[in-house]
């Protein structure tokens, strides 16, 4: 039996903290997992910057609430529950994914948390644990799966590496370069196609 393994932003939702940085106008918010792969390091900007602007949690959820998933993904999703399972493995947040959960079908999503005061100030996210990508897929094979792990960023590879089959789907040109092992897909129809030969071969 198989199971798919799916990181969420890049994949079925445009990247948050790039909408955000949009929003606000703060180019160093545009950084992603794509850009720096030590992801504490990534974080600890981030949270800097939203210190240092004044900038909390409603301000994120209000950009948040007016986004959409990528054309095809709902699409993509309900097509993978019908010949399969998935879990999306994702290093966003609980209190970030709500809303975008909903617009996609409340998929099972697994990730992380924010530490929030009263006034909505973030002054820290705690991972639900360390390297929790690489573990999903070596405890979904520990259960007798077989993993096609999904993914377009540093903080994938662990993940893909760790599965059955890795697949990266859109990554930016760093990611591809470091990583030519991995079958790249462009868009959803070319990542149907690909799952459905691995699952007709069984492999």
């Amino acid at each position: 039996m198989h199971l798919v393994c799916s990181d969420l932003e890049g994949i079925f939702l445009p990247e948050i903290w790039i909408q955000f940085a949009e929003k606000t106008g703060i180019q160093e918010l545009r950084l992603t997992t794509r850009d720096i792969s030590d992801y504490d390091v990534l974080m600890k900007h981030r949270l800097k910057i939203l210190q240092d602007r004044g900038l909390k949690l409603p301000d994120i959820q209000a950009v948040i609430a007016a986004m959409d998933p990528h054309d095809g993904a709902l699409e993509f999703l309900e097509w993978i529950r019908a010949v399969s399972q998935i879990l999306v493995v994702s290093d966003t947040f609980v209190e970030f994914a709500g809303p975008l959960m909903k617009k996609l079908g409340y998929p099972t999503l697994l990730c992380n948390t924010l530490t929030v005061a009263a006034d909505g100030t973030i002054s820290d996210y705690r991972l639900r644990q360390t390297d929790g990508k690489r573990k999903v897929a070596e405890a979904m094979r520990g259960l007798n799966y077989r993993v096609i792990a999904v993914g377009d960023s540093y903080n994938d590879i662990s993940m893909l590496s760790a599965s059955d089959h890795g697949i990266l789907y859109r990554p930016p040109d760093n990611v591809r370069r470091e990583y030519p092992a991995f079958p790249v897909a462009v868009n959803f129809i070319e990542l149907k196609t690909m799952i459905s030969s691995i699952l007709r071969n069984g492999g």
